[in-house]
This record gives C-alpha cells, sequence and structure tokens, in this order.
C-alpha cells in the first residue's frame, strides 16, 4: 500500500466554475493546500488544482504502478533469459 493511499481516496473536491476561480485565485489555491479543487468550464471539468505534495505523490505512485507493471510482464514472459555475468562481461564490466 502506498504511503498515502487512502488519502488519495478520500479527498473531497470542491468544484467552481472557472469565471469563480478567476475571481477568488488566492482563495482557491489557499482551498487547493486542503483538497483538490476541480475547475470547470461550461459544467465539464477543465482542470484540477492540487497541492504540489500531493502531485508529487500521485506521480511517484504513477511511476511505481509503471515499474510493477513492467515487473510482472517480464515475470510473464518466457523467453529465455541472459545471465547477468554474460551482460557484464558484454559491456566490459568485468
Amino acid at each position: 500500500m502506498y504511503k498515502n493511499q487512502s488519502i488519495l481516496y478520500t479527498f473531497v473536491m470542491s468544484s467552481l466554475s472557472i469565471s469563480e476561480a478567476r475571481a477568488e485565485l488566492a482563495e482557491v489555491i489557499a482551498r487547493a493546500q486542503k483538497r483538490p479543487v476541480t475547475i470547470s468550464k461550461h459544467g465539464k471539468p477543465i482542470a484540477i488544482l492540487i497541492n504540489p505534495s500531493l502531485y508529487q505523490e500521485l506521480i511517484e505512485a504513477d511511476e511505481e504502478l509503471k515499474d510493477i507493471e513492467l515487473f510482472d510482464e517480464s515475470m510473464a514472459d518466457s523467453s529465455p533469459s541472459i545471465p547477468w555475468e554474460s551482460i557484464k562481461k558484454e559491456l566490459g564490466l568485468i
């Protein structure tokens, strides 16, 4: 489990229109420090404002999921593997 996985799923986002966001930018930024804020245009979401630490957590979680997916794919690959010693020798590391 990611260190803040439960937090990522329990955020209740506030939502406002782009014109409201423009008029209250400082307040919207302050609100986004506590929880994500959805900004919409004509009733459709166009952006989500989040604090930098949550953004970084999301990026790291995404990278971790991609690494897990690649690992799972490599474990499912039944083609013959190349011994690590052969790779090191080919690269001139030994």
